[in-house]
C-alpha cells in the first residue's frame, strides 16, 4: 500500500509470454498489492506464464480488443478494492520502475490521473519509436491540447495511473473496444475536470514489444480526431456524444 491506499497494477496482455516475467521483476517491491493480468485470447502461453508467476489471471474466451481488455482490467481492479490502478503493458516497452512514483503521485491527492510520457525527457525517438509514429504523436497531441484545453506532452502512452475516484467518475464501459479507448477515457476525465499529471518515461521498441501497424495507426488517428471534436462540441453544448452521458 501507499499512504494506506491499495495499489493494483493491471496488465492488458496479448502475446506477452516472452516479456511478462521481465516486466513483473522490474517493478520495485513493497508498493503493489496485487497484479491483475487480463489475457485477450493470446495464441501463446501468456496465461500459463502469468499463473506461474502467481498473478491474478483472467483469460478472455475471444479477442475483445485493446479497449475491451482495459474494461476488464479496470472493472476487476475496482472489484478487488483498488484505490489506485496503474495500467502497465507487460511487453516491457515502458519502464516498470516508475510504478511507485506514479502511485505516490496519485496517493498524494495532487493528481487524479498520471500519464507516463514518452515525449518528455530522453524522448521516444532515442528509444526506437518509428519516425512516422513520432510525427503522428506530436501532431495529434497538438490538436488534442487545443480541443481539450489541456497541456499534455502526450495522449498516447499506454502507461497510466488512475485514482479510484477518477475511474468511478466516468462511464468508460461505453467506450470503444479498440485502441481509441485510450483517448476516449482522457476526454471523459477532462469533462469531469480531473487533475492530470505527467512523468517522463523511457521507452523501448524491440521485436517482442507490441505495436500497431501503419493502417491501424491511421485508423486510430482518425478516431482520436473524432473524439477531440466530440469533446469540443459537448463542451460547447452543441452535441453530446453518448460517452459523455453518465
Amino acid at each position: 500500500m501507499v499512504q494506506g491506499k491499495k495499489v493494483i497494477v493491471v496488465l492488458p496482455a496479448y502475446k506477452a509470454e516472452k516479456t511478462l516475467e521481465r516486466t513483473i521483476n522490474a517493478v520495485p517491491s513493497g508498493v503493489v498489492d496485487e497484479f491483475i493480468l487480463v489475457d485477450d485470447h493470446s495464441p501463446d502461453k501468456t496465461v500459463e506464464e502469468a499463473k506461474r508467476l502467481g498473478l491474478t489471471t483472467i483469460s478472455h474466451e475471444k479477442n475483445l480488443g485493446y479497449g475491451g481488455n482495459q474494461k476488464t482490467c479496470y472493472a476487476t481492479a475496482l472489484d478487488h478494492g483498488a484505490d489506485i490502478v496503474i495500467m502497465l503493458h507487460p511487453d516491457y516497452q515502458y519502464d516498470p520502475k516508475l510504478v511507485p512514483v506514479m502511485a505516490h503521485m496519485i496517493a498524494s491527492d495532487i493528481y487524479d490521473v498520471v500519464m507516463a510520457s514518452r515525449i518528455l525527457g530522453r524522448g521516444a525517438l532515442q528509444g526506437g519509436m518509428p519516425l512516422y509514429k513520432y510525427i503522428f504523436n506530436r501532431m495529434l497531441t497538438f490538436i488534442e491540447n487545443v480541443f481539450l484545453g489541456l497541456k499534455l506532452s502526450e495522449y498516447h502512452t499506454g502507461y497510466r495511473a488512475f485514482s479510484k475516484k477518477a475511474l468511478l467518475s466516468v462511464d468508460w464501459k461505453k467506450n470503444s473496444d479498440d485502441f481509441v479507448f485510450d483517448n476516449q477515457i482522457i476526454a471523459q476525465l477532462r469533462d469531469t475536470n480531473a487533475r492530470f499529471g505527467e512523468i517522463s518515461c523511457p521507452t523501448k521498441y524491440f521485436e517482442e514489444a507490441s505495436s500497431i501497424n501503419f493502417r491501424r495507426s491511421v485508423q486510430y488517428g482518425l478516431g482520436v480526431l473524432a473524439t477531440s471534436l466530440f469533446y469540443r462540441l459537448h463542451a460547447w453544448k452543441i452535441f453530446s456524444h453518448p460517452i459523455f452521458r453518465k
